[in-house]
């Protein structure tokens, strides 16, 4: 069978500050993770990175140290390096975008769209500091976002809501060096001609059928709505030079520069090998699947502008097949931010935890199709209730009772009962899923799945009592323990990608080769010897993960009862609509829980005129008795819907905050019930 071919990367970090939890969940477990599946398919497949070493956070965190940007990225670089190796995050390359083989790549991409009429020099409008004496490139300057009224949008994007910004589009702008506010120069840039592009984006786009919805939805959504020139130069000093006469002083963009570090990254491995143009076979070969795992911020610069790029080269080079991005992260129910500090840095993390308990719990809350939220209290849950008490469990209940009966030898049976093959049977039919659902990026579905191998293997010990048969049936016994082996077996090999390294820990304790693949799920041991034994995961305490809860907001500027995020304001409606909607002072009768339902509570409303049964989703914000006797606000005239079984003749009115708190919305218990709301 031929090999597929893989050309895999994950976005390239800022070489200014640590790497957090958030950005491991964001592009580089689910990255790392996927390329140990494709490798243990047996595919060919290489996985590249660097560090983003260009632009202005790198040249503001050189002006506040009082460093050059070059020992800023060098520091960084090897500290990014270390963090990643402590996850068992592997890389075939990671270079560095301040490189001189990345200059050259880059100058040419820009003289190649030059020539092809793509860029062309433009004059425009830029923020100039007049306090520093300078050109605010759009990482120097931050206000209020004219979209969605945010604060702390950056000149080029917000990342709130995620739209571009025009250079000098923001609300109440100030320079981030000095806090002055800005004023407006003029000034010659070369620009990128986006709009060129649009037919070509669209066909590509609208070919890209296996991609998240959500993403897709959202990029062609901006390329209809028209795409605008953009810089590709910067008025900065620190950066790739534009390689023209006249342009002295102007770098290529950070933006521009940054995702060619892939290609540069993929220049600089097969340098040191015998191949120095193998890097084509992979950038210029149609048959190659390119993968780039980002988070959701990076949407637009993956999908519209690197795209266009790269066909504006006209030199053979192949265009993504797929760009997983995964959601944000958040902290203990706030936004993670690394400006107050509200942040768990993997290099804390690794002084006090092994690597390999990062890997498994961001698997677990993986932030695919939604935002997840890391929870020290939920990590130790999950640390200790499935990787000790579930894999751990029974991993030391199968090795320690087959020391003990077996002198820590257990053979294959000559034949396996019938519930002894409906266990391995069962194993199988969740690695064929976990297989599937690996191609799909889908990280959490698996940790929950391969910990399902392990819940079997527990339950088959249970059920088979190998301490009764032993006495009885020393063969019955064995079965057992070869059934549970093989079930770790599997689990070893399914579940590498995840936890590489307590699964070798896992195969060297069981005697199980280190050099295995997954067609291997398929083949039956002959026997299992047990060496070197020992826990493979010791549980967490409780003043361990205190200390960890109370390091977190001691470092954090972020106020435990912080006011709550306000959601956007929808759009402006008439007058003539709010008039149609009948809203009402109703009394609460009655209120208890709707069978099999864990959201929903069954009202008695009185309205005066008629009483009303309405059905609420509030049931994890309010207790049934709490709101009997109390006067609410009902919407009267929606139509009758059926939920549960249940009619529900209204909606109750209730106000809920940007952090997920509700509070039903109360009459004052003078005013009667059925009284209009107007």
């Amino acid at each position: 069978m031929k090999k597929e071919k893989y050309l895999v990367t994950s976005a390239l970090p800022y070489a200014n500050g640590d790497l957090h939890v958030g950005h491991i969940a964001g592009a580089y477990l689910p990255g790392d993770v996927f390329v140990k599946f494709l490798r243990l398919k047996g595919e060919e497949v290489l996985y590249f990175c660097g560090s983003d070493e260009h632009g202005a956070p790198i040249s503001i965190k050189a002006e506040a140290e009082g460093k050059t940007p070059k020992q800023i990225v060098d520091y960084y670089h090897q500290r990014m390096e270390e963090d990643f190796a402590g996850l068992g995050i592997e890389f075939d390359n990671f270079s560095g975008t301040a490189r001189e083989p990345h200059h050259k790549i880059s100058q040419k991409f820009f003289l190649n769209l030059l020539e092809k009429g793509y860029i062309a020099t433009q004059e425009s409008e830029q923020y100039y500091c007049a306090k520093c004496q300078r050109f605010l490139a759009d990482r120097y300057v931050e206000g209020v976002c004219p979209h969605c009224g945010a604060e702390g949008a950056r000149g080029d994007q917000c990342d709130a809501c995620g739209k571009l910004m025009d250079s000098v589009g923001l609300l109440q702008p100030a320079c981030k060096i000095c806090g002055a506010t800005p004023e407006i120069r003029s000034t010659k840039h070369w620009m990128f001609d986006l709009p060129a592009f649009v037919p070509r984006l669209q066909e590509w786009l609208g070919s890209r059928k296996d991609w998240k919805e959500n993403i897709l939805r959202f990029i062609l959504g901006l390329v209809e709505e028209g795409l605008k020139k953009r810089a590709v130069t910067r008025d900065i000093d620190w950066g790739v030079p534009v390689p023209l006469e006249g342009a002295e002083g102007k770098v290529l963009y950070v933006w521009f520069d940054a995702p060619i570090g892939y290609i540069s990254s993929s220049i600089e491995y097969f340098a040191k090998t015998d191949n120095p143009d193998g890097w084509k076979d992979f950038w210029k070969n149609p048959d190659t699947k390119l993968i780039h795992f980002i988070g959701k911020d990076n949407n637009i610069f993956h999908a519209i502008f690197w795209p266009a790029m790269l066909m504006g080269q006209d030199e053979g080079y192949i265009l993504p097949h797929d760009i997983p991005a995964n959601e944000f992260l958040n902290l203990e129910g706030n936004k993670l931010s690394t400006s107050k500090n509200w942040a768990i840095w993997v290099r804390d993390f690794l002084a006090e935890f092994d690597g390999e308990l990062l890997r498994y719990y961001i698997a677990r809350i993986a932030p695919e199709h939604k935002d997840a939220d890391f929870a020290w209290k939920d990590f130790q849950a999950k640390v200790n209730g499935e990787l000790a008490n579930i894999l751990g469990n029974l991993a030391n209940r199968v090795f320690s009772f087959a020391q003990k009966n077996f002198a820590g030898k257990i053979l294959c049976p000559a034949q396996l009962d019938e519930k002894a093959e409906a266990v391995l049977k069962e194993a199988q039919e969740i690695a064929q899923q976990m297989d599937k659902n690996y191609l799909r990026y889908q990280l959490r579905r698996n940790a929950e799945l391969g910990m399902n191998i392990a819940r079997l293997g527990n339950k088959y010990f249970d059920e088979t009592s190998p301490w009764k048969s032993v006495k009885s049936d020393k063969s019955l016994a064995e079965q057992s323990l070869f059934v549970c082996s093989e079930l770790l077996r599997i689990f070893s090999i399914v579940f590498t990608p995840i936890l590489p390294r307590s699964c070798g820990k896992l195969r060297q304790m069981m005697s199980l080769s280190g050099e295995f693949s997954w067609q291997d799920l398929h083949q039956k041991r002959e026997e299992y010897v047990f060496v070197g034994v020992k826990p493979l995961f010791p549980r967490i305490d409780d003043e361990k993960i205190q200390a960890q809860i109370e390091k977190l907001q001691n470092a954090s500027q972020v106020v435990k009862n912080e006011k709550p995020a306000v959601p956007e304001f929808k759009k402006a409606t008439t007058f003539d609509n709010f008039l149609a909607m009948d809203l009402r002072v109703g009394k609460v009768l009655s209120c208890e829980p709707v069978p099999k339902s864990k959201k929903l509570l069954k009202f008695e409303i009185d309205l005066g005129a008629e009483k009303r049964q309405i059905l609420s989703g509030i049931s994890a914000h309010y207790a049934p008795s709490k709101l009997i006797g109390k006067s609410v606000v009902v919407l009267a005239n929606l139509p009758t819907r059926k939920m549960m079984g249940y009619e529900s003749q209204g909606m109750i009115l209730a106000a809920e905050d940007g952090n997920g708190e509700l509070s039903v919305l109360l009459a004052d218990k003078l005013i009667g019930s059925g009284s209009t709301i107007s």
